[in-house]
């Protein structure tokens, strides 16, 4: 599968990488910021073609390649990249836990606030975590544009994966995104998202919508594993992504189990 290159703004260029799934809709997107100097944010999976196609649409010299976190699908393709441009790697390394891509190796890990400076652009570290604890936003401030990695998709909520995933932080993220001055967002995946404001006050109500029914679910059920909670909860999800959805559903119950909202004994959860 192959995409065209779209510019999205005058700053802003979009190609979508050729892997596309379950997690990842029709494919991971890499953007290039910036016109005489660029930024290339996301280059995806280590994958030949994409690669290709990333040099081949970078008209001018990549000073800089921006990784928003460290999932098999944003950040492997960083290391041939920038054996191809010379561009210096900004982005934070992989925790140690399971499903993240160790090998990256970032040559500054930048602090919440720092700015990676292109000549006519400038692009804000925003220190992200919740989808992943090492997440980034990257705020192009002349455009008021954040590309969101999958702390904001698309077409779809993120999945929180504990134990690196965490739905407090997530929650945390997103309400300080809202307080940004937005004009767009730049997703992972799928579709550039022209309405920041009621985007993410969706995203922060369907997440509360979800833990709701996590306690309604809870208290009817007495008591049981995560397992029967799970079809409860998620009954108006296809029972093909039940396994996809039984990860966010655990960042509810730990979320919850926090609060003194839950508990959970021999793999038992109950309302408290």
């Amino acid at each position: 599968m192959s995409f065209p290159v779209l510019q999205l703004s005058p700053r802003i260029r979009r190609l979508v990488a050729p892997n596309p799934g379950p997690f990842t809709g029709e494919g991971t997107n890499t953007y290039i910021v910036g016109t005489q100097e660029l930024a290339v944010i996301d280059p995806g999976p280590a994958d030949a073609s994409h690669l290709e196609a990333i040099v081949a649409a970078c008209d001018a010299p990549v000073a800089w390649i921006l990784v928003t976190h460290t999932h098999a699908d944003h950040s492997p393709g960083a290391k041939a990249l920038r054996e191809r441009t010379g561009a210096l790697v900004v982005g934070r390394r992989a925790p140690e836990v399971p499903r993240q891509d160790r090998r990256f190796r970032p040559d500054t890990e930048p602090t919440d606030g720092e700015r990676v400076v292109l000549e006519g652009a400038s692009l804000r570290c925003l220190e992200t975590p919740g989808h992943a604890s090492n997440h980034l936003c990257f705020l192009l401030e002349e455009e008021r544009v954040l590309f969101t990695g999958d702390h904001v998709l698309g077409d779809v909520t993120p999945v929180i994966v504990p134990p690196d995933g965490d739905m407090v932080d997530y929650l945390a993220s997103l309400a300080r995104l809202q307080a940004l001055d937005l004009a767009a967002l730049a997703p992972g995946h799928g579709p550039l998202l022209p309405n920041p404001a009621a985007t993410l006050a969706g995203l922060v109500s369907h997440r509360l919508r979800r833990e709701a029914r996590v306690v309604e679910q809870l208290l009817a059920m007495g008591e049981g594993p995560l397992e029967a909670l799970l079809p409860r909860v998620y009954e108006d999800v296809p029972a093909s992504l039940h396994e996809i959805a039984r990860h966010t559903l655990l960042a509810h119950l730990i979320k919850l189990e926090r609060e003194g909202r839950a508990s959970c004994e021999a793999a038992s959860w109950r309302a408290t």
